[in-house]
C-alpha cells in the first residue's frame, strides 16, 4: 500500500493555517481537480480524492490533533472515510455546503421524484498483526468511531416532539426548475438545499445534522495467509445511507509488522542461517527454525556461501486454496574471528595442502619481549 502524503502539503497550507485558510486551500484544490473539469484524467481523479481526504482531516479539530501528534498512524480507528471507494459526486456532496452552486452537479436534466437515496460512505481503520498471527488466522476486536444515526432525533434532524416541514420552494423535490433557451434544467434548490425539507426546531444534539459520531466495537475474521497492505472489507459498518439508502461499508486495512528472523516473500518465508565453515565444507545436520517449530536440515558436502536450501510446506498459507508456500533457508558461512591454537594449527596444516599462501604466524607478547632481551 502506497505511503500516504502529508495532508499539509497536500493542501499546499503551513501547519499552523486556521480553519478558514484550510477551507479556501481546500475548496481552491477541488474546483481544480474536479474530475468535472479533467474528463479522463485519472491523476486528476485521484487528487481531487486525495484534497477531500486531507480536508477530512485537517478540517475536524479531533482528529487534527491526533494527526498532529500522530502522524497518519494515529487516524486508525477515527473513522476515516475511504475516498478512494467514492465516486467524485458523493465526495462533493460531503462538503457541498463550502461549494455552493458551482456548477458541478448543480444543473441537471430533471427526472422527477424527490432527493434520491445514497448510500452511505465508506470508513477505513487498520490493524496491526505479527507474522505468526497472519499465518494461523485470528478474530480480532477493532474499535472505530463512526456518524451514526442521532439517537435523539432518530434521524430526523429535527427537535423532539417536532417534524422537518416540507419545502415550499421545491415541494419537497430537492431541486427546481430552470429555462435556458430552449431547454430547460434543473438546479439544486437554494432553500432546503437539495433536501426537500425545512427543519425549523433543530434537534439539541446533533443540531440537525442528523448524525452523531458514535463509537463502536466489532470482530473481524482475519483469514491465515493475508499480507501486509491487504484489505478486508466489513459490509454494512460504514455511515447510515440517506432517504432510505444502505450503509457503507468498512475497510480495514492489515498491517503485519516485520519478523526477527523471517522475510516474506509471496506464500514463501526467506531465512538466513548461520552455518560453520566445517559444516559447510564437511556437511551436516542443523536444527532450522520454522513459524511454529524447529525442523532439521541436512547441509551437504561442500555448501557454498549463499546457497539457499527449500523446505516444502514451511512457509505461509496461501489465501486461495490454504496450501503452504516453503520456507527457503539461505546459508551464510560465518568465519570465526577468533581460533584456539590447536584450530589455527589445523588449519595452517590444511592451507599446507591447498598450497596456498597464508599471514606468519604471529609472535606472542611474552616471546617478542625475549627476542628484545636477548637482542635478536
Amino acid at each position: 500500500m502506497a505511503s500516504k502524503r502529508d495532508y499539509y502539503e497536500v493542501l499546499g497550507v503551513d501547519r499552523n493555517a486556521s480553519a478558514d485558510e484550510i477551507k479556501r486551500a481546500y475548496r481552491k484544490l477541488a474546483m481544480k481537480y474536479h474530475p468535472d473539469r479533467n474528463p479522463d484524467d485519472p491523476a486528476a481523479e485521484a487528487s481531487f480524492k486525495e484534497c477531500a481526504e486531507a480536508f477530512e482531516v485537517l478540517s475536524e479539530p479531533e482528529k487534527r490533533q491526533r494527526y498532529d501528534k500522530f502522524g497518519h498512524e494515529g487516524l486508525r480507528g477515527a473513522g476515516m472515510h475511504d475516498f478512494s471507494g467514492m465516486n467524485a459526486g458523493d465526495i462533493f456532496s460531503m462538503f457541498e455546503d463550502l461549494f455552493g452552486d458551482m456548477g458541478f452537479g448543480g444543473f441537471t436534466q430533471r427526472h422527477g421524484g424527490g432527493p434520491r437515496a445514497r448510500r452511505g460512505y465508506d470508513l477505513e481503520t487498520a490493524i496491526d498483526l505479527t507474522l505468526n498471527e497472519a499465518a494461523a488466522g485470528i478474530e480480532r476486536e477493532i474499535d472505530f468511531t463512526r456518524q451514526d444515526i442521532c439517537e435523539t432525533c432518530k434521524g430526523t434532524g429535527a427537535k423532539p416532539g417536532t417534524q422537518p416541514e416540507t419545502c415550499a420552494t421545491c415541494g419537497g423535490q430537492g431541486k427546481v426548475a430552470m429555462r435556458q433557451g430552449f431547454f430547460q434544467m434543473v438546479r439544486t434548490c437554494q432553500a432546503c438545499g437539495g433536501a426537500g425539507k425545512i427543519i425549523k426546531e433543530r434537534c439539541p444534539d446533533c443540531r440537525g445534522t442528523e448524525r452523531q459520531p458514535k463509537k463502536r466495537t466489532i470482530t473481524v475474521k482475519v483469514p491465515a495467509g493475508i499480507a501486509d497492505g491487504q484489505v478486508i472489507r466489513v459490509g454494512g459498518e460504514g455511515e447510515p445511507g440517506s432517504d432510505g439508502g444502505p450503509r457503507g461499508d468498512l475497510h480495514v486495512v492489515v498491517r503485519v509488522r516485520p519478523h526477527d528472523l523471517f522475510m516474506r516473500d509471496g506464500d514463501n518465508l526467506v531465512l538466513d542461517m548461520p552455518i560453520s565453515f566445517t559444516q559447510a565444507s564437511l556437511g551436516g545436520q542443523v536444527e532450522v527454525p520454522t513459524l511454529d517449530q524447529r525442523a532439521e536440515l541436512a547441509i551437504p558436502r561442500g555448501t557454498q556461501h549463499g546457497q539457499v536450501f527449500r523446505m516444502r510446506g514451511e512457509g505461509m498459507p496461501s489465501l486461495r486454496n490454504g496450501r503452504k508456500g516453503d520456507l527457503l533457508v539461505r546459508v551464510n558461512v560465518e568465519i570465526p574471528k577468533k581460533l584456539t591454537e590447536k584450530q589455527e594449527q589445523l588449519l595452517r596444516e590444511f592451507a599446507e595442502t591447498e598450497d596456498k599462501d597464508v599471514m606468519p604466524r604471529s609472535k606472542g607478547f611474552w616471546d617478542k619481549i625475549k627476542d628484545v632481551l636477548s637482542g635478536d
